[in-house]
């Protein structure tokens, strides 16, 4: 019998690994104690179970917080009568690209509005179609099953899928994930926080909305970390009007995450949302910034303000998605698509009366 080390050409000596013997694997002999140990970093992940392997690009990387990558299953189908944007088949939005070095904030007439209102409205009955399915033992990629299965039960297209090559339709980020967290095998426990971005697309127009939800019974300080992030965006809602410029946005919310002990992360930003998936204004949540734009009436954008419970800075993930906090501490966001209007805000991805919902 060989040694099991990997390409030693020895024969195995009567060293046994004794991990193996404690999981119940096949016993795994050794031609020395040198061999044993030079080896191990190779030999011990076959004491891994399947869950716990990491995909290859993961191999290496200094992960943050206590969160690991599951395993991602294969991209959902869709019905031929779905609608579908520019990027759905090739994963390239042409249309967005040709706008991205423009400041043109554009201005939605009634028509385009009254689209907002129908792809916001559905937007925000997928989000609460999915929130329901949040509890312990529940994996992300069944929250993404349920958001894609009522995303084709009302005849929209799930705006992340294949976005840029995204992988799911829709975002999962839970506990230090900051955004644009991949739906995988990983289960759900008691004492996560997870948000969930749902963004729809129908008739030419997409809707962006998220909110972060308790999975079971969280600590008092993730409770109060998402009652802040509701906090900051409500304060900033409740400044739009004609005339406001877009860079005061971030002064409120900067101000009271901080006066609460948190953060603001500065990488992402709320953004235009109607005929593009993103588009003009670009709006900071955090202060001082120089974003340009001034409100008018028939703007429509998202604020959606990340707050971390400790540095606003963060980490990418490998899969080049997954955003992570870099100290590995908890982040929040909620989010709203807005239509300035001419006395004020309407928020398009408002909650639903129970008792109302739309059809396909």
């Amino acid at each position: 019998m060989s040694c099991s080390a990997a390409g030693c050409p020895n024969p195995a000596g009567k060293l046994k690994c004794p991990e193996c013997t404690k999981l119940g694997l096949p016993d795994a002999y050794f031609c020395s104690q040198e061999c044993f140990r030079a080896n191990w970093g190779k030999h011990k992940l076959v004491h891994l179970k399947p869950e716990d392997v990491l995909p290859v690009h993961f191999y290496g990387f200094q992960f943050t917080g206590p969160l690991r990558p599951g395993t991602i299953s294969p991209r959902r189908a869709l019905p031929d009568h779905i609608p579908r944007p520019d990027y759905a088949e090739s994963s390239i939005p042409y249309s967005e690209n040709r706008i991205k070095r423009s400041n043109l904030i554009e201005t939605m007439n009634e028509a385009s509005i009254q689209k907002m209102r129908r792809v916001c409205r559905i937007g925000r009955e997928v989000l609460d179609t999915a929130a329901q399915a949040v509890e312990p033992g529940v994996t992300t990629d069944y929250i993404d099953e349920v958001v894609h299965n009522a995303c084709i039960e009302r005849g929209v297209y799930p705006s992340p899928l294949n976005y840029s090559g995204f992988p799911k339709s829709v975002c999962t980020s839970v506990n230090e994930i900051i955004c644009h967290g991949i739906p995988d095998s990983r289960k759900l426990v008691d004492g996560d926080i997870i948000n969930i971005d749902v963004s729809t697309f129908l008739d030419g127009f997409h809707a962006d909305l998220n909110a972060t939800y308790p999975v079971g019974n969280v600590s008092a300080h993730a409770s109060h970390l998402l009652k802040v992030a509701r906090e900051c965006l409500d304060r900033a809602i409740a400044l739009v009007k004609p005339g406001e410029m877009y860079k005061n946005l971030g002064q409120v919310i900067d101000s009271h995450a901080t006066a609460n002990g948190f953060q603001v992360v500065r990488r992402y930003c709320g953004h235009g949302v109607h005929k593009y998936f993103h588009c003009p204004p670009n709006i900071p949540h955090y202060y001082p910034n120089k974003t340009p734009g001034v409100m008018k009436p028939g703007h429509i954008f998202t604020i959606e303000p990340m707050i971390n419970a400790g540095t606003w800075r963060d980490v990418t993930w490998p899969d080049n998605w997954t955003s992570a906090t870099e100290d590995g501490k908890l982040s929040a966001q909620f989010e709203e698509t807005l239509l300035v209007t001419n006395d004020g805000v309407e928020i398009l991805t408002g909650a639903i009366p129970p008792s109302s919902s739309s059809s396909p």
